[in-house]
């Protein structure tokens, strides 16, 4: 059986050759195994050395210091340090008082899961909270952040780049909205290390999350960056061993981090060119299909990031496309209805419905993400099958 040819690459990218090589090295009693907590042997120390030169891989990828990197399991987990942990730090600090709130966050209303589930959290044990809505292009804007703002706002965290639409946020005048207030600015950067230059330091963040599978690494290996200032603290939120300088316990997985730095230093050595050509394929697709009857592009086309294409092929009431019916006939494309985190839902995406699509263009999207495996004959391909498809149901 054919396999489907692969358009899902904001879902997860598959590993580079490269990092499974260095990956498995760590892995077998031949290899660097160790538990790099183990500092009594040198199997420990050459573990413990291996992970420190991954940490300072993936600091390098976002310009930070080395000690301002703490492993983690995912984006997921690391979006729920920083979130649970600055308010937990933060309510330490400022008790309830007669039953209040104590503290006002601010999210977008478009975040990633693992940011809105964890503010929900949070608003349930009693915090405030403010989800700011998009303009129609997916963008949040620093008029819209300034009129949220409160006197007891604490706490921000808007993504970089959306994962459904590819839209990229201007981080650098969004966090300084907040430093004139002294709040701390969160960002979710799962969708936009390894595919745009980051300098943590210029945009100015206190708090950054990513993921290794988003960038050719493995799944189940993620970084927290945690500016290095007396203001910027968070509460541990796994506890067990004061691992990672007391911020997130736990035996680190040796093949994992060195996957992680490994994948980081071919996306640095390569972002620029990589992403020009990974631009150039995502337009040819979309030029290629942008004739389709009642075809709209979702999301800003010029403010967006080099692989993402997301597209309504359902414009009008009379269109009967769906989704879902769309999925199932696209059979040689692995493409996406939205993120992957709710692909099991039925429900229209909270993200196209948020910059004013109705539910029948949401469920009628479909989300195309190019990646560095991509080929020119695969777009020539896709824009084929794409086009047969739409036009034979359409006219059914």
């Amino acid at each position: 059986m054919r396999k489907p040819v692969y358009f899902d690459y904001a879902s997860t990218t598959p590993v580079a050759p490269e990092v499974a090589t260095r990956m498995a090295w760590c892995l077998t009693i031949e290899g660097n195994f160790a538990n790099p907590a183990s500092r009594s042997h040198s199997y420990g120390w050459q573990a413990e050395e291996a992970i420190e030169n991954a940490r300072e891989q993936v600091a390098k990828l976002i310009v930070a210091d080395p000690r301002e990197i703490v492993w983690t399991s995912g984006a997921t987990e690391a979006n729920n340090l920083a979130l649970k942990g600055a308010a937990e730090m933060y309510r330490a600090q400022n008790p309830l008082i007669n039953g209040e709130a104590a503290g006002h966050i601010i999210v977008s209303a478009i975040e990633h899961k693992s940011v809105l589930d964890p503010v929900a959290w949070l608003e349930n044990s009693g915090f405030a909270v403010t989800r700011l809505m998009p303009t129609s292009e997916g963008i949040i804007t620093t008029d819209a952040l300034q009129a949220a703002l409160r006197d007891d706002t604490f706490l921000v965290s808007i993504m970089q780049v959306n994962n459904e639409l590819g839209c990229i946020n201007d981080i650098k005048a969004l966090s300084e909205v907040c430093k004139k207030r002294n709040i701390l600015f969160h960002c979710d950067a799962a969708q936009s290390v390894g595919k745009i230059e980051i300098d943590v330091n210029d945009l100015g963040v206190d708090f950054l999350s990513f993921s290794a599978h988003k960038f050719y690494g493995p799944k189940g290996i993620g970084a927290l960056y945690v500016r290095r200032a007396s203001d910027v603290k968070i509460a541990t939120q796994i506890h067990g061993g004061g691992h990672e300088r007391n911020m997130r316990s736990g035996t680190l997985a040796t093949h994992q981090c060195v996957g992680m730095g490994e994948a980081a230093e071919l996306g640095a050595r390569n972002l620029v060119d990589e992403c020009e050509r990974i631009s150039r394929l995502r337009d040819k697709l979309w030029q290629g299909i942008a004739s389709l009857p009642n075809v709209k592009r979702n999301g800003s086309a010029t403010q967006t990031v080099c692989g993402i294409l997301n597209v309504a092929f359902a414009n009008n009431a009379e269109d009967k496309c769906d989704g879902e019916t769309l999925l199932l006939a696209l059979r040689d494309l692995a493409v996406s209805s939205g993120s992957a985190c709710n692909s099991a839902s039925m429900s229209p995406s909270y993200v196209l419905k948020a910059i004013g699509l109705t539910d029948a263009q949401a469920q009628a999207s479909l989300r195309f993400s190019v990646g560095c495996y991509t080929t020119p004959a695969e777009i020539e391909f896709a824009i084929e099958h794409i086009r047969e498809t739409v036009t034979k149901l359409c006219k059914a």
